[in-house]
């Protein structure tokens, strides 16, 4: 999720509960260099073995003048004993259509196939790939945070191995309050992926409650939890 594709007032969270939540209602601000530019609305949502997801970024302060715009990403599969499963996941622009994508995974040949732009791909599946917006509720799912965390990620057409490197544990203060969290940093050898960090609240399931977005051209997105209602 560029925005959490891929990157939340009150907690009403126990502080120690044995299952993940069932129902999720978050917003996000997102800023650039302290200037707050957007915001994101998310619902998770899980009925018995499936889930749902959708996330709303929408444009704000001085980039609405220039840019005002919607993106829309969604995610609907299957809940397992490892977590999340995804079967369809879309993006979608309310101003500009052209990069709209959908994706279908299709586990029982192991393929993904995508649509966006007037072209189709088919790409291989590896086992426990997650899309953009699925990685960020994986983590609820996920038993073992220990130094290094892999992942499969579906980049649009193509799936990328994401590494994640733990880096410490530290209390952070966000308009939702102050939260224990586990930081992670991706780790990238390539100038031109984008680097991403993200502090997982420890006593809140492992909810991503801030992720730090840097892409090759310098331009950082600093997306923190501002509201979170879970049960």
């Amino acid at each position: 999720m560029r925005f959490i594709a891929s990157l939340l007032l009150c907690v009403s969270l126990p502080s120690l509960a044995a299952t993940p939540p069932e129902h999720i209602v978050a917003q996000y601000s997102i800023s650039y260099t302290g200037i707050t530019i957007g915001r994101v609305d998310e619902l998770f949502a899980r009925h018995g073995n499936s889930y749902t997801i959708e996330s709303v970024t929408r444009s704000e302060g001085p980039l609405k003048a220039f840019l005002d715009d919607q993106i829309t990403v969604g995610s609907s599969g299957r809940v397992g004993e490892a977590g999340l499963q995804p079967i369809s996941y879309f993006e979608r622009r309310l101003k500009n259509g052209k990069r709209d994508l959908t994706s279908e995974f299709d586990w029982d040949k192991g393929v993904m196939r995508t649509s966006s732009g007037g072209q189709d791909s088919v790409t291989a599946l590896p086992r426990a790939t997650q899309d953009r917006i699925s990685m960020m509720y994986q983590f609820m799912s996920m038993k073992d945070m220990g130094a290094t965390l892999v992942v499969p990620m579906a980049t649009r057409r193509k799936i990328e191995m994401y590494t994640y490197k733990f880096i410490e544990e530290t209390r952070l203060a966000t308009p939702a309050g102050e939260f224990e969290t586990r930081h992670y940093q991706r780790v990238t050898n390539d100038p031109k992926d984008t680097k991403a960090d993200v502090w997982l609240a420890k006593d809140r399931f492992n909810f991503p409650v801030r992720v730090l977005l840097d892409d090759p051209k310098g331009f950082k997105l600093d997306q923190v939890l501002v509201s979170l209602e879970a049960r």
